[in-house]
């Protein structure tokens, strides 16, 4: 059993789906929230302030999907307590990785369906859309415009997130656009770096600001997909791309302990893993059997 104080925070999909808690080994799970009806996706900590933010997908629909406008975001304290929805129902279609930028007090999400890269602060308020990769229903249904992953580089200034594109097509992309430049329309930034393409299917990011080092995972389809990644930003591209994990089962969250050289990572296989980054290509199963896992966050004790 882990003596570490150091928690994991996932998200359990279920009929009814849960928010649970872990030490870094798998061991003493706690339920922090349970009974979720709407499908939660991603989560994300202020650790400052002891705060829970997490997504909502929605309720899925008949054909599998979440295409009504019922996304939404709640905060709660660490231990599940004063839960309170901030971002209400109608707001943004499909809630997926949201992250926590403490400098300036914001969280920032994909709303995968509505196309959108979004943030607001921590109440709540000022809801803003940074990026909106189109506006039409035949744009809608282009997975190739679905945001996904989202993660912030504060330091340097620039905000990067995921397009999946269709399911192991092959189609996936890692992009940026500058962190604090808000455009009047936010369909047409003409200052979007496409980092990567042709990526199986990423999903979830993670910044690892030391190394100046982008992680994520990718659902495709085997060799390169199932996977956990990384590679270096240099001079605004990403080098030294490499694959640090295989063989996940359809690999979704992921959260980076610096301090601990590891990293987490969840799957809708119902794993959870870490990988030592002192031994990559490596990976530990620490829990398992409790639901599909989606996002996942790091507290440390």
């Amino acid at each position: 059993m882990s003596t570490s104080s150091d928690r994991i925070i996932l998200l359990s999909l279920r009929r009814e789906s849960r928010i649970l808690s872990v030490a870094t080994d798998g061991s003493d799970m706690k339920v922090l929230v349970g009974g979720l009806e709407s499908k939660p996706d991603g989560v994300t900590i202020d650790p400052i302030n002891r705060h829970l933010f997490y997504t909502f997908m929605g309720v899925v629909q008949n054909s599998g999907d979440f295409w009504e406008t019922d996304g939404h975001i709640e905060r709660a304290n660490l231990d599940g307590s004063d839960r309170r929805v901030i971002v209400p129902v109608g707001k943004f279609v499909t809630g997926k990785q949201i992250t926590f930028d403490a400098k300036s007090g914001r969280i920032y999400w994909c709303d995968r369906e509505g196309l959108r890269v979004m943030s607001c602060r921590t109440d709540g308020s000022d809801l803003t859309t940074h990026v909106q990769t189109g506006t039409t229903a035949e744009h809608r249904q282009d997975r190739r415009r679905h945001p996904v992953g989202v993660t912030v580089d504060r330091e340097a200034g620039f905000l990067y997130w995921t397009q999946k594109g269709k399911p192991k097509g092959n189609e996936g992309m890692i992009l940026r656009v500058p962190l604090d430049v808000l455009p009047q329309d936010p369909t047409a930034r003409t200052d979007i770096e496409a980092l990567l393409e042709g990526l199986p299917e990423p999903i979830d990011l993670d910044w690892d600001e030391a190394n100046e080092m982008l992680y994520w995972t990718d659902r495709g389809d085997p060799p390169d997909g199932n996977t956990v990644n990384r590679a270096k930003m240099r001079n605004g591209r990403l080098v030294e791309h490499e694959i640090i994990l295989s063989h996940l089962e359809e690999g979704i969250g992921l959260a980076h302990d610096p301090e601990g050289r590891r990293v987490f990572v969840s799957d809708l296989g119902g794993h959870l893993r870490v990988v030592d980054l002192k031994r990559p290509g490596e990976g530990k199963v620490i829990l398992q059997g409790e639901g599909k896992l989606t996002g996942i966050a790091y507290l440390r004790g």
